[in-house]
């Protein structure tokens, strides 16, 4: 193997590792490709491709804590602003999960969001199933199957991500769900197996908002966060 690929290699094990180690720890923790046979699949309407946890959700007011300490309005300063639903749905997720951190969940999101775009631009299908809920794994192997029978293959690549937020939080029986809004740049394109482009721009940087839940079952053995529904506004 040439130098770049030990590089790259090594790049690639890095992140994997990170990504596990804060993802896979009970303290709080794309837009795919875009070719065209894909983005209705995984990119209709939230409301469409969220797949609720089971349960109806726990009544968020009489769920939060009633500790000072908890009902200070700067409690969660920079994420929500008090009495808001998100801000609501924070409390009762925490009044049920002393370990939960949502910075801390923020930031293993982000990467999440990243390995997660690449991996279905890669048809890395391990990797997604570690992430994804069984549900949404179907959706994202069927379209990767598509492209394979096509043999087309995409390229993706991220410019940056400009901002990561939250933007819903619900708890549902001891199942802890949580929206985030993605903003990002990225280049991609998909080629045949000629290698010629059939979509997408090599050249354009197109900017991207996805919004993605992400759940887990609290008292469960698998502390892992997973994406369990997509949605993206142009």
């Amino acid at each position: 193997m040439d130098i770049y690929t030990i590089i790259f290699l090594a790049l690639a094990v890095f992140i994997f590792l990170r990504l596990r180690s804060v993802l896979g720890q009970r303290t709080g923790s794309e837009r795919p490709p875009y070719d065209r046979a894909t983005r209705e699949v995984l990119h209709g309407t939230q409301d469409k491709n969220v797949v609720p946890m089971a349960g109806p959700v726990i009544d968020q007011a009489s769920s939060a804590p009633t500790a000072d300490a908890a009902s200070t309005p700067d409690r969660w300063k920079n994420l929500a602003e008090p009495g808001t639903p998100l801000a609501l749905g924070l409390d009762a997720i925490a009044a049920h999960d002393s370990s939960f951190d949502p910075k801390h969940f923020i930031s293993g999101a982000r990467s999440a969001y990243e390995m997660i775009v690449l991996a279905f631009a890669n048809g890395d299908r391990r990797t997604l199933k570690d992430l994804l809920s069984s549900d949404v794994y179907e959706s994202f192997d069927a379209a990767i199957k598509d492209r394979e029978k096509l043999e087309q293959k995409t390229e993706t690549r991220f410019v940056s991500i400009d901002k990561v937020e939250l933007i819903g939080a619900e708890l549902r029986d001891s199942a802890e769900q949580l929206t985030v809004r993605f903003i990002s740049q990225m280049i991609s394109m998909t080629r045949d197996k000629t290698g010629a482009i059939v979509d997408g721009n090599p050249e354009k940087i197109s900017d991207i908002t996805d919004v993605w839940t992400f759940a887990r079952d609290i008292p469960s053995r698998d502390p892992n966060w997973k994406l369990v529904g997509t949605g993206s506004t142009d």
